[in-house]
């Protein structure tokens, strides 16, 4: 033993006398060091299309706290004013990943053969967590012209799209009042223009998504029915694979969803009966002050969040209810299912591997 050892010291002690030798020692010890390293793998870029809301929370947590670089992911967010616009990425293959809502546009894209699927939940209503809500400015109730839903006929109202989820909760609105869409001036704009025309007077009223609601609020707007209460349970967006993604590399798609349900969860674990609340609620509020476009901290705080569903699932009568409604309103243009968009093959396999949610203490 002793002989073993004072072999390689009369070898280095050589070798110092011998600059050259001595070179290719340290080459070879540098060599045995990195084949000894643990292997890291490439990470693998994915394109994810977002349209910077409170509840994209579970892709910027899955990115601010590894999750996908465990995962082997590097991803480049890509902002949309609208999810509507991701469709022809995905058909042209340029966008692997979104998060849209469930809309007559991604449902014609599918009639057209342009392979996207709806592989888990991104945001819903369950009763007690609103995604949008009906305001009505407050001189008009003062006034007395606005008392019950049904004063809404003749009003202009804002919402933020056609053809959207926001559509079919506005049907639902106008059902409650005994209304239809044609009794109503409808214009659409984008949530943070609704908050400027309500102020300004622009327009009657508005079905704005959070935070914008809150600070449409707080500007002087009322609020009169929120979507948990009139449409419990309505899917409104979900995560989108292109079907280039999904079938490249399947095993890729799969690790991206569980990195994604991962921060979904720990949001889940930061909310007390739907606000953040204590340490955990502090840590996701500074995420979203971060990467969403709401930078003020107590915006996040002041309203409660429509639900992300821990463990992905989607709620599908909903989503067929509204591809009626849009069916009803002419814009479907083809012959689509909700079952046709809907490919739940990685979330089992996620599931498999992370159990149900239960809530960490």
């Amino acid at each position: 033993m002793e002989d073993a050892i004072i072999a390689p010291r009369q070898a280095v002690a050589s070798a110092v006398r011998r600059p050259s030798l001595l070179r290719k020692i340290l080459l070879a010890l540098a060599g045995l060091v990195a084949l000894c390293a643990p292997v890291r793998a490439a990470e693998t870029e994915v394109t994810i299309g977002l349209t910077n809301s409170a509840t994209d929370v579970g892709f910027f947590i899955a990115d601010k706290r590894g999750y996908f670089r465990e995962a082997g992911i590097r991803p480049k967010f890509i902002l949309f004013d609208s999810a509507a616009r991701m469709n022809s990425l995905f058909g042209a293959g340029s966008l692997d990943v979104g998060a849209g809502g469930m809309s007559a546009g991604l449902y014609n894209a599918i009639a057209r053969g342009i392979d996207i699927r709806i592989v888990a939940d991104k945001n819903s209503t369950p009763p007690g967590r609103s995604s949008q809500k009906l305001l009505v400015r407050k001189d008009l109730i003062e006034s007395g012209r606005f008392k019950t839903l049904a004063d809404l006929k003749g009003m202009r109202v804002a919402t933020s799209a056609p053809g959207t989820a926001a559509m079919g909760t506005m049907v639902k609105i106008l059902e409650k009042a005994g209304l239809k869409r044609d009794d109503i001036d409808e214009v659409h704009m984008s949530f943070a223009q609704m908050v400027l025309a309500l102020t300004n007077k622009a327009v009657d009223a508005a079905l704005p998504a959070e935070p914008q609601a809150t600070q449409a609020i707080e500007a002087g707007a009322i609020k009169i029915v929120s979507d948990d209460e009139i449409y419990p349970d309505h899917q409104i967006s979900a995560v989108l694979f292109s079907g280039q993604f999904a079938k490249k590399d399947p095993a890729l798609a799969t690790r991206f969803l569980k990195a994604y349900l991962r921060g979904v969860r720990d949001h889940n674990d930061s909310l007390v009966d739907g606000k953040f609340a204590g340490p955990k609620g502090d840590a996701v509020v500074e995420i979203l002050t971060e990467y969403s476009l709401v930078k003020d901290p107590a915006v996040h705080r002041s309203f409660v969040l429509s639900a992300i569903n821990p463990d992905g699932k989607l709620d599908v009568p909903s989503m067929k209810q509204d591809l009626q409604v849009f069916r009803e309103a002419k814009l479907i243009e083809g012959n689509v299912e909700v079952e046709q968009a809907i490919d739940l093959s990685f979330l089992n396999a996620v599931l498999k591997e992370l159990g149900p949610y239960k809530r960490a203490p």
